[in-house]
């Protein structure tokens, strides 16, 4: 049996391909150039790279040729574009492809890869589920926006007879975030001390291997038409940079930022962003996204799949390690790791 993968050159992605991989099962890695770092790497764990694009359904059918699985993962992850519609083409035109694709083929089993993002939050920081109630309209910038609608896609193809299943990682930590992630980035801003504040908010952190295996336990154990959340801890971010600070031997921000003077600094950088067409430095969704808690409640996965996690100081020392040892942290500060990251 071969699987199709699409986003291995991405974080998570990377990681279920190498969890597939482990498990002696083929993957047929979808990328847009082979020639890329990225490729390589997953070239060297025993992926097999094809170039396409997921925006181009040609090489999305020829790509997936020959393969009984699909695990979609593609996503176009950024708090802020110079231009939004390029992440509609990915997220929810290339979704459709992929999806269309494998119906044609008539595949074994589809995991589609969404995000808590687009789920509920809660003002009040109680943890949501699969099934708590949301609206197009309570997304908060064009990336939630654009996994939404991509959900619904993947619905509306369930019915029409694609054995797909959603899987709803909540905010990943680990080795190998090359690019990095927003989440990624916040913790290289913080090793190289720019992160002197924090807003009170709070946000559901998970290993990146335990969500490769959540994939890997949605393709054997998931539910067609079921979505699953693959979450671990719901943490403040007070106490996600104390959690830091205490494995990168760090004192961590202790001023709390109050949030409408940020917001109005967010609406300020983003107007000049659309002018300069350079990345803000308060993404203004991100700001506006902090005004929930974006706290889960993983018990459906745990219970229907087996998901079960590992804490994830584990994984977020990885990533601090990771990222010093890669070159992303300019600042020195002593630290030393015990252990190095484990081979990948």
């Amino acid at each position: 049996m071969k699987a199709f993968l699409t986003g291995g050159s991405g974080f998570i992605g990377f990681h279920v391909a190498a969890a597939l991989i482990k498990r002696g099962i083929g993957v047929k890695a979808l990328v847009r150039d082979n020639t890329l770092a990225p490729s390589r790497e997953l070239a060297h764990i025993g992926a097999e790279p094809v170039t396409g694009d997921v925006r181009d359904i040609d090489s999305v059918i020829r790509g997936m040729s020959g393969c009984g699985l699909v695990f979609h993962l593609a996503a176009d992850y950024r708090l802020w574009a110079p231009n939004p519609e390029d992440m509609y083409q990915t997220n929810v035109e290339g979704t459709v492809n992929v999806l269309s694709a494998a119906l044609a083929e008539k595949v074994e089993k589809v995991v589609y890869t969404s995000s808590v993002g687009a789920l509920a939050a809660s003002f009040d920081g109680t943890p949501v589920n699969e099934d708590t109630p949301v609206r197009f309209k309570d997304m908060c910038g064009d990336y939630k926006k654009s996994k939404f609608l991509a959900e619904r896609e993947a619905e509306n193809f369930f019915k029409i007879g694609l054995p797909v299943v959603i899987v709803n990682p909540s905010t990943p930590i680990g080795a190998m975030d090359r690019k990095p992630t927003p989440t990624g980035k916040m913790i290289v801003d913080f090793l190289d001390g720019r992160m002197p504040a924090y807003l009170d908010t709070g946000l559901n952190f998970v290993g990146v291997k335990d969500v490769a295996e959540g994939h890997i336990l949605a393709m054997k154990s998931g539910k067609p038409g079921q979505k699953y959340i693959l979450g671990n801890a719901n943490l403040t971010l007070k106490e996600f940079f104390a959690l830091v600070g205490r494995i990168a031997g760090m004192e961590p921000p202790r001023v709390r930022l109050p949030y409408l003077p940020v917001l109005a600094a967010a609406y300020v950088n983003e107007a000049v962003s659309r002018i300069t067409r350079k990345p803000p430095l308060i993404p203004l969704a991100g700001v506006k996204m902090a005004r929930k808690y974006m706290f889960y409640d993983n018990s459906k996965a745990v219970r229907e799949l087996g998901f079960n996690p590992a804490p994830v100081e584990r994984e977020l020392e990885d990533a601090v390690i990771w990222f010093r040892e890669n070159g992303y942290v300019k600042k020195k500060n002593g630290f030393k790791p015990e252990r190095p990251v484990e081979a990948r």
